[in-house]
């Protein structure tokens, strides 16, 4: 009987670690044909705040805060020192259909990623997604409130049936038929400590702008 109350208890305490939410930071490369850009997310329960690295000078050429909670996003601007209200894009069309094939498995940071491949003939388009299904808890209602029409954003929101912690860790841009890598995104980094609730929020001494 004591065994059977110490493996429930193990379970029970798994399932409560299992079931939290990410809360640190994560580094990804972001790369096209021209360039490669440095990207940061802070993550802390409903507040996510992702800024965006000069690539000469290494400091932060300008940073979007996601309030999941109230469903709101702020922009930064450090170099005018500004913020205000960011409004979400009409989202985007579609030509032809994309669809999705499953596939194989690996890890990447140490996290098991399942293969996605979202192919699109009519735009020539084809993406590989390696997919988290973690406690990225964050990422899907971000990516919805944010909108964006890089390809990468649409086609992700084109595979149905994720698991709510989903988030891609690396995903390549293709044209169909050939190899040549258009965009890429990578996870290179993911750190446990908790941001802090300053480094969440806009600097002190910035105005807000009015669009």
């Amino acid at each position: 009987m004591k065994k059977l109350l110490f493996a429930s208890a193990i379970l029970c305490s798994t399932l409560i670690v299992n079931s939290q939410s990410f809360n640190g930071s994560i580094e990804f490369k972001y790369a096209t044909l021209k360039d490669t850009t440095t990207n940061i997310y802070l993550v802390k329960d409903k507040l996510v705040k992702l800024d965006q690295y000069d690539k000469k000078s290494s400091g932060i050429t300008g940073s979007f805060i996601f309030d999941i909670a109230s469903n709101t996003i702020k922009f930064v601007n450090p170099k005018r020192k500004v913020w205000g209200v960011h409004k979400s894009e009409t989202p985007p069309i579609v030509k032809g259909t994309c669809t999705v094939t499953k596939g194989g498995n690996k890890k990447i940071q140490g996290i098991n990623c399942t293969e996605y491949v979202v192919k699109n003939t009519e735009e020539n388009t084809v993406i590989t997604y390696w997919v988290a299904t973690d406690k990225f808890s964050f990422f899907l209602p971000v990516l919805k409130m944010w909108n964006r029409k890089d390809k990468q954003s649409i086609y992700f929101n084109k595979i149905e049936g994720l698991p709510e912690g989903s988030m891609p860790l690396m995903s390549e841009e293709k044209q169909i038929g050939d190899n040549k890598i258009l965009t890429r995104l990578e996870v290179v980094k993911i750190g446990k400590t908790t941001p802090t609730d300053a480094s969440l929020d806009v600097p002190a001494g910035f105005n807000k702008f009015d669009q």
